[in-house]
């Protein structure tokens, strides 16, 4: 009998940490990183934080390999690849806390993301789509402080844990049907301003037909309804009013384009 109880304990183990690796591989948990929520509205600063990163090298990256269109010139990126490894490394020897204010946080992430799904297209040249690549968001890929972090879990474990719903048009996951990339680093000094900029040319883009009666929204809508929704109100249309060019009305159906994961190159 205890031998049998031993086993079912062995068993009831097992399959505990494997239910944890899952959640933290899909992102669910943060990884261990600090998920400060931000106060809303958010304010641009660089008060307030044990630290000030410098993202200097990411920002002369972006300007120089994506276009205006938010298109990534990935060959570009290959002979540069030095500057983008030296990026990352910086980013791989600090930790963030809580210490940083939520400003720092936002940009530290947002471009750790985007500068490690370019670095995972590098090397994967030959896709067509970063769908090719075995497990690309599950699978740690992301280097900080000693620890291998996926990327599904800065997004759903970090990033949206921290109430601020302007990142899933700041986040670039490498296809045509994503938010385009901002041609310079996310920085926690214009980091309120870069969210309103980059939410703006996404909603009012060709990846949402709006009109009067129309709202025919990217599949993002979709995939994240429920950071979008404000208070009570369980509709989207709230928060396409607060930037669309023009206005919805309300009661308007809302239908959802079909997402395109092919590969973001120009």
């Amino acid at each position: 009998m205890k031998i049998y109880t031993r086993i079912l304990l062995i068993i009831s183990i097992t399959i505990s940490l494997q239910s944890c690796a899952l959640l933290s591989a899909g992102g669910i948990t943060s990884q261990g990183q600090p998920t400060k929520e931000v106060t809303q509205p958010l304010t641009s600063t660089t008060a307030n934080s044990a630290v000030n990163v410098d993202h200097s090298q990411w920002d002369s990256l972006l300007k120089k390999y994506v276009n205006e269109e938010g298109l990534v010139d990935y060959d570009g990126f290959q002979k540069d690849r030095p500057l983008l490894n030296g990026y990352l490394n910086q980013l791989a020897n600090l930790d963030p806390s809580n210490k940083w204010s939520a400003q720092e946080l936002l940009a530290y992430y947002i471009n750790l993301y985007n500068a490690v799904t370019v670095e995972l297209i590098l090397d994967n040249p030959e896709v067509s789509s970063i769908k090719d690549i075995d497990a690309p968001w599950t699978k740690g890929r992301a280097r900080v402080d000693g620890r291998l972090l996926s990327l599904g879990g800065i997004e759903n474990g970090v990033l949206r844990k921290m109430n601020e719903p302007r990142i899933h048009f700041a986040i670039n996951c490498a296809s045509i049907s994503c938010p385009p990339l901002l041609r310079e680093a996310y920085t926690a000094g214009k980091i309120n301003e870069q969210l309103d900029k980059a939410t703006k040319q996404f909603i009012n883009s060709s990846k949402n037909d709006i009109s009067a009666n129309t709202a025919a929204l990217s599949s993002i809508f979709k995939f994240y309804t429920e950071d979008f929704y404000r208070g009570s109100n369980k509709s989207l249309l709230p928060y396409i009013n607060k930037y669309t060019n023009t206005q919805v009305a309300p009661g308007t159906p809302v239908t959802f384009k079909e997402y395109d994961w092919g590969l973001n190159k120009q």
